[in-house]
């Protein structure tokens, strides 16, 4: 079976001279590209000794690198490991401990973290490659080369190790293999009609899918061209749509909303721009809206760290009235909904389980973690929707954020879809905490767009109308800021500290 380095080595054949990747003044043709793969596949195995099955870690901000180190990785049968850079040393050691990497390749600011992680337990070989320089092109450039002729790698072997963030706990490593990877990009592509014509602007860190596959990997399937950007800035992110013109970039909501508050929103020049692919948590209607009425389509794609993501999506020609939804299953993904193992009734809400070449075949050295996420050989996602009589799949939330008060659930998402739609609120977010009464009552986190915006009764009769009483939240408690982890997913356990501590009595208070 071919791996999928094959997909650049083909497109240096059709078109050579065709931009593959752009990073600041540097350009790479298809046909660097290949060479570029072949080099340091080249020198993985002889400089470094990596073979089939090893695992090679890397620390860096988005590259042309993590593209190069992945297909080589894919030549040799290797698995790539891409560093979450916003982690703390010992957060890095363990995923590098954990993994078992033979190799670390770094980028030569994270130096300092490296030598810590050191000292964390993770003292592995490393490779230090500056982007600035040509990175590895650059260092492997007239050495040995591995030809595609003698891949030893195939479509069946892992590729990806990719350490969930998770909210509690250790960061579990979900493996995706390379026929996973090839899946992912053919949904993307009929998600989002990808083509050779396309220019994709990566701002989104490519330590996480949805940065590398909701349209990096499949503009690489298809021999568009990708624009990376080292990382993510709202002011650098307008400019490189105006400058590059893409006509396709990933935003998630913490990115839209940072576009559009920033003060060149209003005369940002988004013309260039086809569609949006947006997802990695339920989307405020708000953010889309305000890139809608800027004449840029937005689509939503569901997925997790263990689907590739894309396992559910919108297209451009869904119908208007599907606004909100995340969809309807991929194109080789199948899709349901389940309530307590019996599929759900149309309407009804339950935990969504999907089933794929796109999906994880598991958890590194977690065989329990793995079994416990299966069910008949599908994969629990842990999120619930509703599926309506026309097959689209409306996200509702977290199974593990849902209250229960007087015996009815309440789903946190349904009350923070209500806040996102308050101008005086940055932002917010909805966690249960015990009420003697209820068992459990919402409370609303909010953070306020200025102190004279803290109205908790401005916010509470916003309500008014729009759920059921049972439903609105208690009450409402104003921080600065909401507790999220390296990945900008908000931390629940940390939420429902900060509500039950802003409800408790001062008599209680230390």
């Amino acid at each position: 079976m071919t791996s999928i380095d094959s997909w650049i080595e083909a497109h240096a054949r059709f078109t050579p001279d065709k931009p593959a990747i752009r990073f600041d003044a540097e350009t790479l043709t298809y046909r660097d590209l290949a060479r570029a793969v072949g080099e340091v596949a080249g020198l993985l195995r002889d400089g470094h000794g990596i073979g089939r099955g090893d695992r090679i870690a890397y620390l860096g901000t988005n590259a042309p690198d993590v593209v190069v180190l992945l297909f080589a990785a894919a030549r040799l049968g290797a698995i790539l490991l891409p560093l979450n850079w916003r982690l703390a040393p010992p957060e890095l050691a363990h995923a590098v401990t954990d993994s078992g990497a033979r190799l670390l390749v770094h980028q030569p600011d994270f130096a300092e973290a490296v030598a810590d992680m050191a000292g964390a337990g993770a003292p592995v070989p490393r490779l230090v490659s500056d982007p600035a320089r040509g990175g590895l092109a650059v260092l492997a450039a007239g050495g040995s080369r591995v030809a595609a002729e003698a891949a030893t790698g195939t479509l069946a072997d892992p590729l990806l190790l990719v350490y969930t963030s998770g909210t509690t706990g250790r960061p579990k490593g979900a493996l995706m293999t390379q026929s996973g990877v090839r899946t992912n990009a053919l949904n993307a592509i009929h998600m989002q009609g990808l083509t050779s014509r396309d220019h994709v602007l990566t701002v989104l860190p490519m330590f996480h899918v949805g940065g590398l596959n909701i349209q990096t990997t499949p503009a690489l399937y298809v021999g568009a061209t990708v624009t990376l950007e080292a990382r993510f800035h709202p002011a650098r992110t307008l400019e490189a749509i105006a400058r590059h013109r893409p006509s396709l970039t990933v935003l998630v909501p913490a990115t839209l909303a940072a576009l559009i508050s920033h003060a060149d929103w209003a005369g940002a020049d988004l013309a260039s721009l086809r569609l949006i692919a947006t997802g990695s948590s339920d989307v405020p209607h708000a953010l889309m809206r305000a890139f809608i009425e800027r004449g840029v389509p937005v689509l939503q794609v569901y997925g997790a760290t263990e689907t590739g993501p894309v396992s559910i999506y919108q297209r451009p020609c869904d119908d208007p009235s599907e606004f909100g939804a995340i969809g309807r299953p991929g194109l080789h993904t199948r899709a349901r909904v389940t309530v307590d193992g019996r599929p759900a009734r149309p309407g009804e809400i339950g935990e969504i389980e999907l089933k794929g070449d796109n999906i994880t075949p598991g958890y590194w050295n977690r065989p329990e973690a793995t079994q416990a996420s299966f069910r008949d050989g599908w994969f629990r996602t842990g999120d619930l929707a509703l599926v309506d009589d026309n097959g689209v799949y409306w996200f509702k939330d977290r199974l593990k954020n849902v209250i229960i008060s007087g015996g009815e659930n309440i789903y946190p998402a349904e009350i923070e879809r209500v806040l996102g739609e308050i101008d005086d609120l940055r932002e917010a977010a909805v966690v249960g905490v015990r009420d003697p009464q209820w068992g459990e009552s919402p409370i609303a986190v909010v953070v306020p767009r200025s102190p004279e915006t803290a109205d908790p009764a401005a916010v509470l009769a916003r309500f008014d109308g729009q759920l059921a009483r049972y439903k609105q939240p208690k009450s409402v408690v104003f921080v600065q800021e909401l507790p999220r982890n390296a990945l900008g997913k908000i931390k629940l356990d940390k939420l429902r500290e900060i509500a039950e501590d802003a409800l408790r009595p001062p008599s209680e208070k230390n």
